[in-house]
């Protein structure tokens, strides 16, 4: 049985091309498996807090000498580690903001790179045997490798680098492009889509050996 986290980072509800198309792959899965979980963490609509000296300090503290209130700092963030040790397929919805990804994604990932938990102090990534399914959406188009807007793209590389520091290495990207365009996004939605039926398809078998 498959554990899916099913992370989404915008704060547009029905509107959020990354928030319906993550879904749909999700709603695609468990229609060809119902008897796997999802733990659903929209962040795009939470509260999550920018680090601050008194986070860090709690962060690095040895947990036999934490007080009381930098137990209750972290809270928050061994809720958000223990979802990522508990699933083993990551499905994220990121929109493009700005050539990046949200503010608050990175908030997030500055919660869950703890040392000792998700890197070793040799900065070893521990969630390994996982798989990720990242969606993104842009207004545009053109962000791809050798297009005509590939170096304003600083959200790929820095998704993919910082799930493979955590040790996440199987990676694969549905990208949903031209959603300000009326005319193309409807294409880029039916590509998303047909994506999303292959990758159900070819690795669902996958990922069940790897959860028995």
């Amino acid at each position: 049985m498959a554990n899916i986290l099913h992370l989404t980072a915008s704060p547009r509800g029905a509107a959020s091309h990354s928030r319906q198309i993550s879904s749909e792959f999700v709603q695609a899965w468990l229609q060809a498996h119902p008897g796997d979980t999802v733990t659903v963490r929209d962040i795009g609509r939470q509260d999550i807090p920018h680090l601050t000296e008194e986070l860090i300090g709690a962060f690095y503290m040895p947990a036999e000498h934490r007080t009381s209130a930098q137990r209750e700092l972290l809270k928050l963030s061994d809720e958000l580690v223990d979802e990522l040790q508990a699933a083993n397929l990551y499905v994220f919805g990121i929109p493009m903001y700005n050539f990046s990804v949200p503010a608050v994604f990175k908030a997030y990932i500055d919660l869950i790179v703890r040392i000792g938990l998700t890197v070793t102090s040799n900065w070893e990534g521990q969630l390994k045997d996982k798989k990720a399914i990242i969606v993104t959406a842009r207004g545009g188009g053109g962000y791809g490798v050798g297009e005509s807007r590939a170096a304003y793209n600083f959200e790929d590389p820095y998704l993919r680098t910082v799930m493979s520091l955590i040790g996440v290495t199987d990676q694969t990207f549905i990208h949903v492009t031209h959603t300000s365009d009326d005319l193309e996004a409807p294409k880029s939605l039916a590509a998303a889509r047909a994506q999303i039926n292959q990758l159900v398809e070819a690795q669902q078998e996958q990922f069940h050996r790897l959860a028995r």
